[in-house]
């Protein structure tokens, strides 16, 4: 079985998008992955398919309904693919490698794309839906969100991307035991170019000289741009210190 996308939106021609394209569109062509876009608005359960309605306790803009986002959910899951559910919206956990791979590792995903002011809260509860964010900033709706999301699973799909050494070598995926760095800077032909140099070391066939450097190129970026990442290596560090030493 491939591994099977399915969005909940009021949009689904916004589906596949940029999926549909390079190494993704590819894949989802021949079949290494399945993406399908369900329109919300059919399960409302009134003839104007109604999907929203105000927010209790007043406010500004509406809420999309329980009983109709429960609904599009249930239809989803009757394929019997125990898939994760997925609520993209900004107040989720961040997005990160470590919940791609843990995404990636199941038969798939449902992603439920908010609209408006969001769902309400009771069926995320109920559906016990993993509240995901890209970010600390608001978009107009889901939608952008779950193809980026799409986007960092399916290029870790086995077969989507060439080279197999390339996933792992990028950002967030090359800190040693498992802590997060960003990626060290990449260099190609020519050379020179307008009186830059790629660094000698990429050009001495050292291999191990090679990796060195990249290793401290990363650490530098890590500590200088995402000192947040930075020191979420040392904590680690430090908590595989204290282990072994309490042994």
């Amino acid at each position: 079985m491939s591994w099977h996308a399915t969005a909940l939106t009021l949009f689904p021609e916004m589906f596949p998008g940029s999926l549909g394209q390079s190494l993704a569109g590819r894949a989802l062509r021949e079949g290494l992955w399945r993406l399908d876009a369900r329109q919300i608005r059919d399960f409302a359960l009134d003839k104007h398919r109604t999907v929203d309605d105000t927010p209790c306790g007043g406010g500004a803009g509406m809420v999309l309904r329980p009983d109709v986002v429960d609904a599009a959910c249930a239809a989803a899951l009757a394929d019997g693919e125990d898939r994760a559910l997925v609520y993209l919206t900004p107040r989720g956990k961040l997005l990160d490698q470590a919940l791609v791979r843990e995404l990636v590792a199941g038969p798939g995903v449902i992603l439920v794309c908010g609209r408006y002011e969001g769902l309400d809260q009771r069926v995320i509860e109920a559906r016990g839906m993993r509240e995901v964010s890209i970010g600390d900033y608001v978009l107009s709706g889901g939608e952008p969100a779950a193809l980026v999301l799409l986007d960092a699973c399916v290029r870790l799909l086995p077969g989507v991307m060439g080279g197999v050494d390339s996933a792992a070598e990028e950002s967030f995926s090359a800190g040693a035991g498992g802590a997060p760095l960003l990626e060290y800077p990449q260099y190609t032909r020519p050379v020179e170019w307008q009186g830059r140099a790629v660094p000698e070391v990429l050009l001495s066939g050292h291999h191990a000289a090679v990796a060195r450097w990249r290793r401290e190129m990363a650490e530098r970026a890590t500590r200088e741009r995402r000192p947040d990442l930075w020191s979420r290596r040392d904590d680690m560090r430090d908590g595989v210190a204290a282990k072994a030493s309490a042994g």
